[in-house]
């Protein structure tokens, strides 16, 4: 898993789980490349977050494939403003995570958002989920911030706690 974190693979697995993502992602997914699972991921992702978006569906050649990431990745850097590195994407290991994560993260802090608002849809049914990349920005901003004191704060207790049975264990 070269250029990828575990804390990436971690967010990204927790955010398709509280998204609904009906099947279960894991760490071994991306050991190797896997592009049918980031073909679904994607395709997923993508009629969640809008399903009027028109996407080129068949995967078994490699036309195919760039022409699938291809129609993903301008449909969501029109709609969404989320840029997609298709390359990174078609390579469908580690490194596609990053990527698949940035739509992860949009969707994820829009249903929070949703949720927070006390779910109320009918009020907002015309309203485009674009409408709320204001407050999805500065979600993720909080979001990213919070993710790194939690990572800082989960180093420092396991500090804590190597320094701790360092003074009751034998030192």
């Amino acid at each position: 898993t070269s250029n990828m974190s575990f804390r990436e693979l971690r967010n990204f697995t927790e955010q398709m789980r509280a998204l609904g993502y009906p099947r279960l992602i894991s760490m071994e997914n991306f050991r190797s490349p896997n592009f049918e699972l980031v073909a679904d991921v994607l395709f997923w992702m993508v009629k969640r977050y809008d399903p009027d978006i028109t996407v080129h569906t068949a995967i078994e050649s490699e036309d195919d494939r760039v022409e699938f990431l291809t129609s993903i990745a301008i449909s969501m850097q029109s709609k969404a403003g989320i840029k997609l590195n298709t390359k990174k994407l078609y390579a469908a290991d580690g490194h596609a995570v990053k990527e698949l994560l940035k739509v992860a993260t949009t969707l994820y802090h829009a249903s929070r958002y949703t949720e927070e608002d006390g779910g109320e849809e009918d009020a907002d049914v015309g309203a485009p989920v674009t409408s709320r990349l204001t407050d999805v920005k500065a979600a993720r901003s909080l979001a990213s911030e919070i993710t790194e004191r939690g990572a800082r704060l989960h180093d420092l207790l396991k500090a804590e706690m190597d320094v701790r049975t360092h003074r009751h264990g034998g030192g």
